[in-house]
């Protein structure tokens, strides 16, 4: 398994071994509301920038549309020219305000949007003066939380890199797609997959014939979306896992999401559905990278087939990712068996934890200690097996949604 977050881990020590080279740049940072002309400039900059799906205009309009986000943008200025640039949004966390990526734990594999040319990572007095400009502009933020940060993006540096606070405790995993689809069968038990496709095929056939598609006109988003709340909630109320999708301003952002996708002359969120006899047993969401598509969310319905149709899915969306010249298929944050049998490609993010107060300085420690635990938890097969088998037997015993 090959490691490519790296990076992160070591750019807090390259960061103090560059820090005298660096010392003489300055950079101007502007720090505004998210309001419309902020919003249009962020958009326009976008245009040819490098980012992560959840930094794409699209993602940042429809999650502050639905959730009417406390947000702003920062802009890093090099040479008199918007070289970086971060839309934000202030929640509450208990008595303690943070400023995050918008879209919360729905953001992963975050990497901030950097104009092309402008690719070098901020430089230490360059993340001095961001942080300045975010404490003067919002002194209501105790804390700046930015979670599960790529290191890399189209071979690229995250423009953060320097300001890792640590490894994210959660791995992202994802397929290397070189030499097609053929070549990344053979790496990965190709003999095994391909019976077992063409069994899941039978299956379907005799359960009455199955339709693969992409929503491609409104109806069909509307379709796959709403199934697929139904399906997650049911699957985490089964797990004894609080269902984040829930609340109705995070249903309302992802049906935003993919209607206004639907608009973009390449589309850069999509969604796929799997009917068997005309009934609608799987639904995938995806965002597409420069160089790689991102399945960021699955739900399925299996109770009818014998056999989980994710595997099917999860097939056909590598086939057409290889067709379309990707280089890698990413499942996203999670460490699952079923993505263990196909990637070979891990990635540990990174957070950056940016305290602007006393009482950010505490938050921090807090969500320091408690990210270690979590890793430490998470990296013992046998521990992490057990809490997950704890937690669904609470499961039982507890309303849907709670933890």
């Amino acid at each position: 398994m090959v490691d490519i977050g790296a990076t992160g881990r070591t750019a807090r020590a390259a960061d103090r071994n560059a820090g005298a080279g660096i010392a003489s740049l300055k950079s101007p940072v502007d720090v505004r509301p998210a309001d419309a002309v902020a919003l249009a400039e962020y958009e326009a900059f976008c245009a040819s920038a490098l980012y992560a799906p959840p930094q794409n205009p699209v993602w940042v309009r429809a999650w502050i549309g639905a959730t009417q986000a406390d947000a702003f943008v920062a802009t890093v200025d090099r040479d008199g020219r918007a070289a970086i640039a971060l839309v934000l949004e202030v929640v509450r966390e208990g008595p303690f305000r943070i400023a995050r990526f918008v879209g919360g734990s729905h953001a992963n594999g975050n990497f901030a949007a950097m104009a092309k040319g402008s690719h070098e990572p901020l430089a230490r007095d360059e993340y001095r003066a961001l942080t300045e400009a975010i404490h003067t502009a919002r002194p209501d933020v105790d804390l700046v939380v930015l979670e599960r940060q790529n290191p890399a993006a189209a071979s690229v540096p995250n423009p953060l890199t320097n300001m890792a606070t640590m490894p994210s405790p959660n791995v992202s995993l994802a397929v290397d797609l070189s030499g097609g689809f053929d070549a990344m069968l053979t790496r990965r038990n190709g003999k095994r997959k391909r019976k077992k496709y063409r069994l899941q095929l039978r299956k379907f056939e005799d359960a009455g014939g199955h339709r693969l598609f992409e929503a491609g006109a409104p109806a069909e988003v509307e379709r796959l979306i709403s199934e697929f709340f139904v399906m997650k909630a049911a699957r985490f109320q089964e797990r004894g896992i609080t269902d984040v999708f829930a609340p109705q301003e995070v249903q309302a952002f992802f049906r935003d999401l993919f209607m206004s996708a639907l608009e973009q002359p390449r589309p850069p969120f999509f969604l796929t559905g799997l009917e068997v006899a005309g009934r609608l047993q799987g639904v995938n969401g995806f965002s597409v990278m420069p160089d790689g598509v991102v399945c960021e969310f699955c739900a399925m319905r299996d109770e009818d087939l014998g056999i989980s149709p994710g595997f099917f899915l999860d097939y056909v969306a590598m086939e057409q990712a290889c067709a379309d010249a990707m280089g890698i298929f990413d499942f996203s944050v999670g460490d699952e068996e079923y993505k263990r049998s196909w990637c070979d490609l891990e990635t540990w993010q990174f957070d950056t934890l940016l305290p602007l107060t006393g009482k950010g300085r505490l938050l921090s420690a807090w969500k320091i200690a408690r990210a270690k635990a979590v890793h430490r938890i998470k990296s013992n097969a046998m521990l992490w097996s057990a809490v997950k088998r704890l937690r669904s037997r609470v499961a039982g015993a507890k309303p849907a949604g709670d933890d």
